[in-house]
């Protein structure tokens, strides 16, 4: 799936769905798009994954028609050019803490004149540079921007974050925000998801699409009912091993 179709099926009202992938092998990237999924956060926050790698991993993304977004590792110029330069759709910035960082992942992440990324058209992003430079310059700048929120302390600085020109996913991440709430990994906590509903019924009266992570089917139902179309279902070798755990359960019961 293209930027531009992705960009669509959000705009449309359609939830999007996709892995978050901590592995260093394309060959589970292909499988997530050959399956089905819309997209994948490739990362590089939580995962031991490299930029060397990254590239591959993008490249299968590619060859399976799954959008590939990197979670980058920080809120830097470094992290989030060097995940453009190679090739990612999009990019997912973490630990976003206020509109002051917001706008400054944006201006890291586009060219003149909506930011100030660092520019080299010697990379995978232009073809290493046989795309014509006006034609990537303007390309790169749809790359999607999704805003990663976590910490109770953002919930009052919505309204700025929200105004920030360039933003197109507000993601929130539960685990984190668990945490802050004072119940660390309880992700199904009445605090937790009372913020996690509060947070995406803010940011639709805003006009933001918001995004979440969950790891069963009835949260991905629930979150998508609740209005939330970007669902990050799983992890990759969180599904590996349910199924492996789920086979080795069939295979005893014999």
């Amino acid at each position: 799936m293209d930027i531009k179709k992705f960009k669509e099926r959000l705009a449309e009202g359609s939830a999007v769905y996709g892995p978050f992938m901590k592995t260093g092998d394309a060959a589970f990237v292909e499988c997530a798009g050959h399956a089905g999924f819309d997209f994948c956060i490739l990362d590089m926050e939580h995962g031991p994954i490299d930029f060397f790698t990254l590239q591959n991993l993008i490249r299968g993304a590619e060859a399976a028609g799954i959008l590939p977004v990197v979670r980058t590792y920080d809120s830097s110029e470094t992290a989030i050019g060097k995940a453009l330069d190679i090739g990612a759709k999009g990019i997912q910035v973490p630990q976003i803490q206020s509109a002051a960082q917001a706008r400054e992942a944006v201006k890291a992440a586009k060219f003149y004149p909506q930011g100030e990324r660092g520019v080299c058209r010697f990379v995978r992003a232009a073809d290493y540079s046989s795309t014509p430079r006006d034609e990537y310059f303007a390309k790169a700048n749809e790359a999607l921007i999704i805003l990663q929120v976590e910490g109770k302390q953002v919930i009052n600085h919505l309204d700025e974050i929200f105004d920030v020109e360039g933003l197109d996913i507000l993601f929130i991440g539960p685990y984190d925000l668990s945490q802050s709430l004072g119940v660390p990994g309880q992700v199904s906590h009445p605090s937790v998801l009372e913020a996690i509903t509060n947070i995406s019924s803010q940011a639709k009266k805003a006009g933001v699409v918001t995004g979440v992570f969950c790891d069963t089917p009835e949260a991905a139902a629930m979150w998508k009912q609740a209005g939330i179309q970007y669902i990050s279902y799983s992890v990759d070798v969180g599904i590996f091993t349910d199924a492996c755990r789920n086979i080795v359960s069939s295979l005893k019961s014999f």
